[in-house]
């Protein structure tokens, strides 16, 4: 089973991610892992890997599995090779939710300085500007609600949209049964 769970950043893709594959034994592979390079820990999500290398290592951990879960849209990112799914899940909330749960999420990672260091809050605030725009669809990416939403339409697999502020429980369990459904 290969499965992409996809939506705004904040929506909850790596936890129903890594909730769902400690669940079914599935691989979990967050594309931000291979978006970012993360080696600069005093200042992660700010340096992007280049396009052709985290293509090819992202395709590389997905072959060496037989199942798993792609956390993440990454449509757009121009594989050599179309990536094939046998699910879909697509994840959104009220945005007025999402941006709280970032606003507390970067708190928790960061600490105060986010908001007392000058470069670091210039950071914050523009990551909250980038994430605002996912659902107006004026975010200076091709990561928007309206772009999402294009892309799923696209798609021959089944496509599970789960919206609202539902628990991770009910999350898996509609993963689940949606796996059930199409094996």
């Amino acid at each position: 089973m290969r499965i992409n769970i996809l939506g705004a950043s904040g929506v909850g893709v790596t936890t129903l991610g890594l909730a769902l594959a400690n669940k079914t034994g599935y691989a979990y592979v967050d594309s931000d892992f291979y978006y970012w390079d993360n080696t600069i820990k005093a200042d992660p999500y700010t340096i992007k890997r280049p396009i052709i290398h985290r293509n090819q290592m992202m395709l590389d951990e997905l072959r060496s599995h037989g199942n798993w879960i792609l956390g993440g849209p990454v449509m757009g990112w121009g594989f050599a090779e179309p990536l094939v799914y046998d699910l879909v899940v697509f994840l959104h909330l009220p945005p007025q939710i999402r941006m709280a749960r970032l606003k507390k999420r970067e708190y928790e990672r960061y600490g105060d300085i986010i908001y007392t260091d000058a470069s670091r809050n210039q950071q914050f605030v523009q990551f909250m500007d980038w994430a605002a725009g996912y659902d107006d669809n004026t975010a200076p990416s091709s990561r928007t609600l309206q772009n999402q939403q294009n892309w799923l339409q696209t798609l021959a697999c089944p496509v599970l949209r789960i919206t609202g502020d539902t628990t991770v429980d009910d999350r898996v369990e509609r993963v689940l049964a949606a796996i059930k459904a199409n094996a």
